[in-house]
Order: C-alpha cells, then structure tokens, then sequence
C-alpha cells in the first residue's frame, strides 16, 4: 500500500470531520483522489471508520509536499462551505509540510482565479 497516499488520504478524512460534518462532496472526493491514486476504497473506507494520528510529513518531496497543500484547498471548497475550523486545521498541515501558513490564506482568496500551476509557483517559494 502506498504509504505517501495514505497519509493523504488521512488528512483529508481528519479535515472532512474538522466542520464535524461529513459531507457527501468531500467523500466523493476523498474516493476520488483514492481511485486516481490506484487506492483501495476498503482503505479508504477503514481510515474514515478509524483515521490515524497525522505524522511527521518532512520527508516529502517538493512535489508531494504541493499536491497535499492542493489537495487540502480543493476538500475545503468541495461543499461550498468554509468553515474556520477547515482553514485552522489547513494551516496546521501547511506548517507541518513546512509551508508558511500564510500560504492557505494567499490559496483561499486565489482558490478559482489562479491556475495550479500558479498556486505551486507561489506554494513553493513559501517553503521555510
């Protein structure tokens, strides 16, 4: 199983929750992101039942690093809600990928004007 999806997968569960409401276009995201990935849904559906601590992500390249930071933004606007508790616990993935968190706020007001590549410009030079 791949461990650097899985994390993924985990974190975006644990950010799903962080509104306390589950909903259905963050799941279907979530398994989205799980099948182009080659994931198995049985994990997936195990770590939603029991997500897991969110570990050390250091070891990350620059790349991986900028797809969860993306990957993070997309779930929080999946339902069209944004919630406070979502940006809180986006910052707190930022810096432990080693971003600036200020970079979540630069994604939220850019999030549908600037291209992905635009946002990884910027994401990686936001790197401390």
């Amino acid at each position: 199983m791949d461990i650097v999806t899985k994390k993924l997968i985990n974190i975006l569960i644990q950010l799903a929750e962080a509104d306390k409401h589950f909903a259905r276009a963050e799941r279907e995201l979530i398994f989205k992101v799980a099948k182009e990935r080659n994931f198995p849904e049985e994990a997936v559906t195990e770590l939603i039942r029991k997500p897991e601590p969110i570990e050390s992500l250091g070891a990350l390249s620059h790349d991986q690093k900028f797809e969860y930071l993306y990957s993070v933004i997309e779930l929080v606007f999946a339902d069209h809600n944004i919630f406070d508790s979502e940006i809180l616990f986006c910052k707190n993935v930022a810096i432990k990928l080693g971003f600036h968190k200020n970079v979540v706020d630069y994604f939220v007001e850019n999030y549908g004007k600037k291209s992905k590549e635009e946002f990884k410009a910027v994401a990686i030079s936001q790197l401390v």
